[in-house]
């Protein structure tokens, strides 16, 4: 009988050997995982020994779908990419958006699994004709937009879905990325994987439909969900301004890291804001055909040493990474700086935030001039920012030291360069600060992959946005009613928004859909329609669940526990300048009792470790 939501099978490739293995997929196991990071976690916690090199050919590397990848799905241009991250050494995972996904599962696969390691560069063509293994000679070198157009030419099909690495990928930069034309899976060091294993890009194009087990009960769920994006007041929004058009409310929040975190606000959001949408906007775009909210942006510098050709690309994160983290107040050169992270394939968070540490590393002076190679690492120099980028994508002169992350660099250096190395679990610290709100410090240290962006943003959201997901009948406190200074219940919280928000990424859909209308609800419907397994908001949470715990359990095999889930103490104290130097309520001062009432909620000892009545509840 024909699976129904979902392509049915699996791809295999084995590079050491060069051996492709199409499987069907175990179904017993898709129902308790659905996809996505669900699925990529227990297959990576089944078949990867504990304690192995993340850069070695032991480590695997899973893109996975989920039921509602697709092109007629709200939100569907989505992609997961699973493995153990080589910044970490724990649980790492990445989102990209775009077309990728979508074409992956029209070829024919929900997962593929890359294995092993060829002995010279490769690159993988999944099309009609079959999945071939192709040299990549030509391609060592060359940037990502000059490897997507060379293989879309030397296959002669321009519509051709490509991911590939930069030469930071190839260099093994430890949170270098895969890319997806200008869409990222930016965090963790996926592009290292990849280049450790001498793969530079897969290439896609597929052309299967994907049926639903109840065609018009799906269409229905469907339009719903789409009308209730389209209704949201946070879509137009999203058109018009993007993410980075938070700036200046994060700004006036206490929301924007700044110097290295040494505040939480820097007073020029707006402005800076105002110049990017005055002269570097172009325009919106959907990152995949068929989106309805369109947050891209298109942006451009026309002129001057900074001059960048138009592209997609200038995210609040990144933009954050290369002004208020190191407080440069030029904006194109933040652009630029933005455009070269994609061209050479590196995550603009991490990037941002070493050179932020470099800033303040050469400011006290554990970082001399002569290590420079004598460029200025003064704070808020913008002519050092993409020579930095350069350098950390070729491993030159201080971007060796740099290539390696924040907490490498401070062991490196010593000193005290410990204490201003800002990262969680080794994964340096992305651009919303938990000093605006206590549960955003909750999600920060107890997220799996470590310090990321995408699943403590719903701490964030809850606490100081008053978003409730659709999650309030399933035990969330009405946000109406929280203080977002309040640490009371907050560990409670937590647990129930992360089961949560992590089901776009089991579901492999956009999470800006859940900002934008899409509730659990809509999540049940929409997947009962393609399955047919009528399918409850209850087990979807369960799933959440399940899927957080398996990763949790990944991460304990290999030495992670509740130490790790600290955050660093510069994070947690009073700013040092800004709007909220005073403001005594900043100050994170009972961590650890949130932390507490977080593992209780989870059913987890206080060393942070799922107890087995817990695991038996889920099935695991």
């Amino acid at each position: 009988m024909k699976l129904k939501g979902y392509a049915g099978k699996q791809l295999r490739v084995q590079l050491t050997d060069a051996v492709i293995k199409e499987e069907e997929i175990n179904l017993e196991l898709l129902k308790k995982y659905l996809g996505g990071v669900g699925y990529g976690a227990r297959l990576l916690y089944d078949e990867l020994a504990p304690h192995i090199d993340a850069l070695s050919a032991e480590n695997k590397i899973v893109f996975t779908t989920g039921p509602l990848t697709g092109k007629n799905i709200p939100g569907g241009g989505s992609v997961e990419v699973c493995f153990k991250s080589p910044l970490t050494n724990l649980w790492g995972e990445s989102r990209c958006g775009g077309n990728f996904g979508p074409e992956l599962k029209a070829s024919g696969y929900d997962f593929l699994i890359v294995e092993g390691k060829s002995d010279r560069p490769v690159y993988l063509l999944i099309t009609a004709g079959g999945v071939q293994i192709k040299d990549a000679g030509h391609l060592l070198g060359k940037t990502v937009g000059e490897k997507t157009q060379i293989i879309r030419e030397e296959n002669k099909d321009a519509k051709l879905s490509v991911m590939c690495i930069g030469p930071a990928g190839e260099n093994k930069v430890l949170f270098s990325t895969i890319m997806d034309e200008d869409r990222a899976a930016g965090r963790c060091g996926a592009g290292a994987v990849m280049g450790s294993k001498n793969l530079l890009a897969i290439a896609v194009r597929g052309s299967q439909k994907i049926e639903a087990e109840h065609p018009e009960k799906f269409r229905d769920a469907t339009r719903k969900a789409m009308k209730a994006v389209r209704e949201n007041p946070n879509t137009e929004n999203f058109k018009e301004h993007g993410t980075v058009g938070d700036i200046a409310s994060c700004d006036l929040l206490g929301d924007w890291p700044t110097q290295n975190w040494r505040s939480n606000s820097w007073g020029k959001g707006e402005e800076l804001y105002n110049y990017f949408y005055e002269h570097n906007l172009v325009g919106n775009f959907g990152c995949y055909s068929g989106c309805p909210v369109g947050c891209g942006r298109m942006v451009k510098v026309d002129e001057g040493r900074f001059k960048t050709p138009v592209h997609g690309g200038a995210e609040y994160e990144s933009i954050t990474a290369f002004t208020a983290f190191v407080t440069n107040d030029n904006m194109d050169a933040a652009v630029h700086s933005t455009y070269l992270c994609n061209e050479y394939g590196i995550d603009t968070i991490s990037m941002g935030a070493v050179i932020a540490f470099a800033m303040e590393c050469y400011e006290k002076g554990l970082i001399k001039p002569e290590d420079t190679g004598n460029l200025d690492l003064s704070w808020g120099n913008p002519e050092v920012l993409p020579l930095l980028v350069k350098q950390v994508a070729e491993r030159e002169g201080l971007g060796n030291l740099l290539a390696d992350g924040v907490m490498r660099a401070a062991d490196k250096l010593g000193h005290s360069a410990k204490e201003f190395a800002i990262h969680g679990k080794g994964l340096e610290a992305p651009a919303h600060d938990p000093r605006s709100s206590k549960a955003l410090a909750v999600t920060y240290g107890t997220a799996n992959r470590g310090l990321c962006h995408i699943h403590p943003l719903e701490g964030q959201a809850y606490d100081l946005g008053k978003s409730d997901f659709g999650l309030i009948p399933h035990g969330l406190k009405d946000p109406e009613e929280v203080d977002r200074w309040d640490a009371k219940d907050k560990g409670k919280m937590v647990k129930i928004l992360q089961d949560g928000l992590v089901l776009p990424d089991i579901l492999v859909n956009c999470k800006f859909m859940m900002y934008c209308g899409f509730t659990i609800k809509h999540f049940a419907d929409i997947v009962s329609g393609l399955t047919g397994w009528d399918i409850t908001e209850e087990e979807l949470l369960k799933i959440g669940e399940r899927t957080i715990n398996i990763q949790r359990l990944f991460n304990v095999r290999e030495g992670c526990s509740a130490a790790d889930d600290m955050i660093p103490e510069r994070m947690k104290s009073l700013p040092q300048f800004g709007r909220y130097k005073d403001e005594a309520r900043c100050a994170i001062v009972n961590y650890a009792d949130m932390l507490e009432d977080y593992y209780l909620a989870r059913g987890w000892d206080k060393n942070g470790i799922p107890t087995r009545d817990k695991l038996a509840s889920l099935n695991l």
